[in-house]
């Protein structure tokens, strides 16, 4: 049995953007997976809320992707590795460029060497975090350094070998807060990278 490690923010933790609350196993992208892919699969949640994926979070070593991220393939030795990571590093408080998301990204992608790795792109942020909660957080520079990260882990996945998913292709956040996925996206989500794997 292979093992699949989910590694992320919230949109693999499966937060609702209509109360804050987790989605269950059979709705979120990362509890699906578990289901469609047993028993070929053992599949492994490591989503985290307010994850960063190479900024320092204040929060600590747990919410900061390439410091925690060492942690979980040392203690689940996975096959394959999905990132699902980078949005949160776009919150104002961290003024990053996009030199710094490309760095950042091959950063963890050089963590998960020797490994399958699937890399997710985030999805655009939409206009409507603006008047969200999430405007405590994140803002109109935020939105348009967004619109970068796609192509800069495009090819971060091209030159690390990893397969690669552009979420703008299939999914959009929540008009609710412009950050987190619905129940269709999920179920999206999930099927796109189940395509993916039967190409491993």
């Amino acid at each position: 049995m292979k093992k699949i490690l989910c590694f992320g923010d919230s949109n693999v933790y499966g937060f609702i953007p209509q109360n804050g609350k987790r989605y269950p196993e059979n709705i979120r992208w990362s509890g699906i997976l578990k289901s469609k892919l047993n028993p070929d699969y053992q599949v492994i949640e490591a989503g985290c809320n307010n994850r960063t994926g190479f900024c320092d979070n204040p929060a600590g070593k747990e919410f900061t992707g390439y410091k925690i991220l060492p942690e979980y393939l040392s203690k689940y030795n996975p096959d394959i590795v999905i990132i699902a990571i980078g949005i949160n590093d776009l919150q104002f408080q961290y003024n990053i460029t996009k030199q710094y998301i490309e760095d950042g990204i091959e950063k963890i992608l050089t963590l998960v060497k020797d490994r399958e790795i699937l890399l997710l792109s985030p999805s655009v942020i939409k206009e409507n975090i603006l008047t969200s909660f999430f405007s405590q957080m994140f803002d109109k520079t935020s939105i348009e350094k967004s619109y970068f990260m796609a192509d800069i882990y495009r090819k971060a996945a091209e030159k690390y070998n990893a397969k690669y998913i552009n979420l703008n292709d299939y999914v959009n956040p929540s008009d609710i807060d412009g950050l987190h996925y619905e129940p269709q996206a999920h179920a999206k989500i999930a099927n796109e990278i189940i395509k993916v794997l039967k190409t491993l």
